[in-house]
């Protein structure tokens, strides 16, 4: 049963994709964290990339439930938060269906989620590890060149930014993005005062994301 089911998820995936290119979702989990922050973040990323590097993404996220087959209907999922995450068993078996017929997860810690996203991502691929992105990988240069990697936006800890993938087939699936807070970078220049080079770095390295996602 479990195989006819991820059949027919990878059915709906072709065919969504297939007409709808270019979407994305904000994924909402359960366990406490605020799945919500940064509200004004990927509508801010969104426009950026429709006016900079040419793609045609709707302009507001939906907000999916991480088991939900609604998930299937967009290329990219966005998720980021400060504290706890718990997966269910049926959300973790969706969201890898999801992701190894060819979605794509970005986790943009706000600040306090990392313990918790760590351990379901173990859950959610068990035999994978996380793996560190050099400054050389594709991801840092297909539309702006970050010779470093992964931009500083907020200081939090004062630890280097790290930005980690699991990959399916030569091609990332999931990323994670840690000690940068780009999402913050990506919000209303009001939110963080942040100076209008911090946020151009933050909105270019989204753009390279999105390039990644929608454009390779």
């Amino acid at each position: 049963m479990k195989k006819i089911i991820s059949a027919l998820c990878f059915f709906i995936l072709f065919f969504c994709w297939s007409v709808s290119a270019q979407e994305i979702a904000i994924l909402k989990y359960q366990g406490g964290g605020d799945w919500y922050a940064n509200p004004t973040a990927l509508p801010n990323l969104i426009n950026y990339c429709n006016n900079n590097i040419d793609t045609t993404i709707e302009s507001k996220p939906e907000t999916i439930e991480v088991g939900s087959s609604s998930i299937f209907q967009y290329p990219f999922l966005h998720m980021t938060g400060h504290g706890n995450v718990v997966f269910s068993d049926d959300e973790l078996e969706n969201l890898r269906t999801y992701l190894l017929s060819g979605g794509f997860l970005h986790i943009d810690d706000n600040y306090g989620m990392k313990p918790y996203i760590t351990r379901e991502i173990k859950r959610l691929f068990p035999n994978t590890e996380l793996e560190e992105l050099g400054a050389d990988h594709p991801i840092f240069s297909n539309q702006y060149t970050f010779p470093k990697g992964l931009p500083k936006i907020h200081e939090h800890d004062g630890q280097r930014p790290q930005a980690f993938a699991i990959s399916h087939n030569n091609r990332i699936v999931l990323l994670f993005t840690s000690e940068s807070d780009l999402g913050d970078g990506w919000e209303d220049p009001t939110v963080h005062n942040d100076t209008a080079e911090v946020r151009e770095k933050a909105l270019q390295m989204g753009a390279n994301i999105i390039t990644y996602v929608f454009k390779n």
